[in-house]
């Protein structure tokens, strides 16, 4: 039986390689620091193993590594000090992945993902694309973040190892710390018939549902090389497609509205998490040379909204509501005052 060791497994991303991994007969194990985080079906799997471990910590990565793996999948490869740390456990790998982001991408005015001015990239965004340049700064801050994600990019691949970059775009699936998709399903699940989008809802940055990646890891294994490949949702859909699917999913009926504000209104109207324009696209065409297809949003979404809708009933989806990061999204005030503007303007007609 092959063995796989997920570093920092416990996310989204790690818990979807798992479970394919496991799925097709792998023994897996999984590192993190708490095994509460890893959900019951996949801690109760035949061949799965939860260790106990600190990523930062050579020895207890020692420890929980052995003897070796046939593949070493890192979630949690942030600097290039992540990436030395890890390269010499990874030389008696026969694959190797390592997660990155498309944040690392930067177009021709020097602008990138978190910058303060959105940047404006060539539609598909390709690996051989300008990045921001390597850094070992913070890498909590909005330059420092992608700096150090390219940093230990380099450091990776640099070393000779069969290591492939994993560039994904904007993650969604079960079990998400930040499930932006509530946005959009809390409107739902609160009653509200109506959902106004900044833009007509043209917006996007490319989404990337973990179950996505999870095949890619298992299409790298077959095709071991140093590399990097975007990773992304077959379709990635608009604000406006996201909105829709969503709905549907939730069961809205036609009394479901979606209004398109347009571009002259006030953006914070409307607001919502994919509103990026121009949108923001990754090119898949070297992840599908290797025999990856990837699925669409809307066949990969419903497993995350299933699980959000039932950790709504159980009355967890407090952490959601009390994010800072979903303020401006479910701030129902902004959304009803344009409504209401709009229904005077309409009625003085």
């Amino acid at each position: 039986m092959a063995r796989a060791v997920i570093l920092g497994g416990t996310g989204v991303i790690g818990r979807a390689v798992a479970t394919r991994l496991l799925a097709a007969g792998w023994q897996v194990d999984v590192t993190g620091r708490d095994a509460a985080h890893v959900p019951d079906d996949l801690a109760a799997a035949s061949g799965f193993t939860f260790v106990q471990s600190e990523r930062t910590d050579a020895r207890a990565m020692r420890a929980a590594i052995g003897e070796g793996a046939e593949l070493i999948v890192d979630c949690l490869c942030f600097t290039e000090a992540d990436a030395r740390a890890v390269a010499p456990f990874l030389a008696d790998a026969d694959a190797a992945v390592t997660l990155s982001t498309k944040a690392v991408y930067v177009d021709e005015f020097g602008n990138h993902g978190n910058s303060l001015v959105k940047p404006v990239f060539p539609l598909p965004i390709r690996e051989v694309d300008a990045t921001v340049a390597p850094g070992r700064g913070d890498p909590a801050t909005r330059d420092g973040y992608a700096a150090n994600r390219v940093a230990a990019e380099n450091a990776l691949l640099d070393s000779g190892l069969p290591v492939t970059v994993l560039r994904a775009g904007r993650v969604h699936g079960a079990g998400a710390a930040r499930p932006r998709e509530w946005a959009f399903l809390k409107r739902a699940l609160d009653g509200r018939e109506q959902l106004a989008l900044a833009h007509r809802g043209r917006g996007g940055d490319h989404t990337t549902a973990a179950a996505n990646v999870a095949s890619l890891v298992e299409a790298v294994v077959q095709h071991p090389a140093a590399r990097i490949l975007n990773v992304g949702d077959a379709d990635a859909p608009t604000g406006l497609a996201i909105a829709e699917t969503v709905a549907a999913h939730a069961g809205l009926g036609s009394d479901f509205e979606i209004i398109a504000i347009d571009d002259d209104v006030d953006p914070q109207y409307g607001a919502h998490p994919w509103d990026v324009v121009p949108p923001v696209v990754l090119d898949l065409t070297a992840a599908r040379e290797l025999g990856w297809q990837g699925e669409t949003f809307a066949q990969t979404v419903g497993a995350e909204l299933d699980w959000l809708q039932r950790e709504h009933e159980l009355g967890l989806t407090a952490r959601f509501d009390d994010d800072p990061y979903f303020a401006p999204f479910l701030d129902y005030r902004l959304e009803d005052a344009y409504l209401l503007l709009r229904r005077l303007e309409r009625s003085a007609i």
